[in-house]
């Protein structure tokens, strides 16, 4: 473990994936607003590189009961822990039916979760 203070840290900001109800990976909106869910893969990316082996243990809960906006934060943050690890999530998640709110600066869309993990692995 890595100290109270960090663990519950690193739990709240997986709690708030794994009800995440978006993917955005930056600002939304005219004036770049970060959404609760953002900021949330921001901390988790952060402990990715220092304390890998608690993340990974996250992710691989948030895979298995994330919302798919959840497991699709998880999917990502896995290829950055480890590749083959993110290659076999979005491999499984890519006949996920599940509706997929997405969101790029001022752009919102909608896509699902196979099609969203499709796109990563063709783009691997």
């Amino acid at each position: 473990m890595f100290g109270s203070e960090k663990d519950s840290e690193l739990a709240a900001a997986v709690a708030e994936l794994a009800t995440a109800g978006t993917v955005a990976f930056g600002g939304v909106g005219i004036v770049g607003s970060m959404l609760p869910e953002t900021e949330a893969y921001q901390r988790v990316a952060a402990a990715v590189t220092d304390h890998p082996d608690e993340v990974r243990d996250q992710l691989d809960r948030l895979l298995a009961t994330g919302s798919p906006a959840g497991r699709v934060y998880a999917a990502t943050l896995l290829m950055e822990l480890d590749p083959a690890a993110g290659r076999a999530a979005w491999t499984a998640l890519r006949g996920d039916p599940a509706e997929l709110p997405t969101a790029t600066g001022c752009v919102l869309d909608s896509t699902t979760v196979g099609e969203y993990a499709a796109e990563r692995l063709a783009g691997t």
